[in-house]
Parts: structure tokens; C-alpha cells; sequence
């Protein structure tokens, strides 16, 4: 696996990986979303609004997955200088923005009827919101400086320091007293989420995975063709595809 570490080996390998894990997102994805909107039964609690979680939830725990995902190629891009790990933080940080963005979005849908509000200063939300900041000025950190190298040792710095968050909004609810509800997937025991909602949640969860896998793929293919441009490898690629 060491030669994939070689941008020059890593391109043609994503580019072969990219249709597969594109098609099976989509397909769990469609296959999710149906199930979840039509399929699964109203809430007994919160009726028909509570679908907003087969978005929600995924969404959430992909804006905090990625971070995790950014800044531990940060940390291998600073421990050992490899480049494929700039580009993989590079990569993640418009894409974990979004998912972040979606979270805050689709949770203010979802309080305004629950809580009667659009928004609380709560501890989950704030928190949530600090992530969203923690992706902006990741991306501004790097853009602010020219040369890529200093730019990803830079933001990859940021990204550690970051991490300090991740705990704080999963375990939120727990440390303090929050209008957020608590976790009913991810607890310790069984689940307290119905299978009929539990199961269409799961594929949406896989399917967002699978959805970061494919766009973090393409653009990391960008970012290599972008920074190796002038190799002969990406020259005869430029090439190949001119013909």
C-alpha cells in the first residue's frame, strides 16, 4: 500500500475507485431517503417533522467524522511530510464545512416546531457552530498563504488544535443541560430508535460515508493534478486526455 502514497500512483487509483463508490452511494442513498420519507412510520412523539433525521443525524456526524478524518492527515502531514496527506486535509474542509452547514440547517428546521424556536445558544448547537468556524478558517488559513507546502503545515496546525471540540459536541448533552435530545443510536445498550426508523438511518449513514469517499476522491484528483503540474507524469495524463 506504500506505493499509493505516491500522488503519481494515487491518481489512476482513485480515479478507478471513484465510479464504484459513486454508484453505491447513490443507490443507498435513494434507497435511504425512500425508505426513511415513505416507508418508515410517523413518530408516536413528533409525528411526520421527525424525518428530518435521515438528513439530520447523517449529516452531523459526517460534519465531525471529517474533521477527525482532516486533521489526522494534518498530523501525517506534519509527522512525516507526505503530500497526500496535505491534500487529503485540503480535500475535506469544504466537504466537512457542508455536511456541518446541512447540520445547523436542518436542526433549526427541526427546532422551530420542537422547541418553537430557530435557534438556542445551546451547548450541541454552539458547539456545532464553533465546528463550522473551526472548517472556514482552515480553508482561510490556507488560502492566505501561497505556497502550498507552508500553507497545509499552517492549517494542518489549526486543524489539531480544533480537535479539542469534537469531544465537547458529542458528549454536550451529557455534560450539560441542554434542550438537545440524547444520543439514541450511538448509546451504550440498544438503541432506543425504533428498527423501522434505525435501519433506513444506517444506510443513510453508509451512504453519506460512502458520498465523502467519492467527492474527497475527485477532488483530491484535482488537487494532485493542480500541484504536480509540472511533472511529466501529469503531462503525459494532460495529454493522454487531450487525445
Amino acid at each position: 500500500m506504500y506505493k499509493y502514497a505516491s500522488p503519481k500512483n494515487f491518481y489512476p487509483f482513485a480515479g478507478r475507485l471513484i465510479p464504484w463508490l459513486g454508484a453505491l452511494a447513490a443507490l443507498l442513498l435513494a434507497v435511504g431517503l425512500y425508505w426513511g420519507l415513505f416507508v418508515a412510520p410517523a413518530d408516536y412523539q413528533q409525528g411526520e417533522s421527525y424525518r428530518i433525521i435521515f438528513i439530520h443525524v447523517p449529516s452531523a456526524w459526517m460534519s465531525m467524522f471529517v474533521y477527525v478524518v482532516m486533521a489526522a492527515a494534518g498530523a501525517l502531514a506534519l509527522t512525516w511530510k507526505t503530500k497526500l496527506a496535505e491534500v487529503l486535509a485540503s480535500a475535506c474542509a469544504p466537504i466537512g464545512a457542508s455536511f456541518t452547514l446541512v447540520t445547523l440547517v436542518t436542526g433549526s428546521i427541526w427546532g422551530k416546531p420542537m422547541w418553537g424556536t430557530w435557534w438556542v445558544w445551546d451547548a450541541r448547537l454552539t458547539s456545532e457552530l464553533i465546528l463550522l468556524f473551526l472548517y472556514i478558517g482552515f480553508m482561510a488559513l490556507e488560502a492566505s498563504i501561497e505556497e502550498p507546502r507552508r500553507a497545509a503545515r499552517a492549517a494542518a496546525v489549526l486543524a489539531l488544535v480544533g480537535v479539542v471540540n469534537i469531544p465537547i459536541i458529542h458528549f454536550s448533552v451529557e455534560w450539560w443541560n441542554t434542550l438537545h435530545q440524547p444520543a439514541s443510536v450511538s448509546k451504550l445498550g440498544a438503541p432506543s430508535i425504533h428498527p423501522s426508523m434505525l435501519v433506513p438511518l444506517l444506510i443513510m449513514v453508509i451512504g453519506f460515508k460512502l458520498y465523502f469517499a467519492t467527492v474527497v476522491l475527485m477532488r483530491m484528483r484535482y488537487a494532485i493534478l493542480e500541484r504536480e503540474k509540472y511533472t511529466h507524469w501529469v503531462a503525459e495524463v494532460v495529454g493522454t486526455k487531450a487525445q
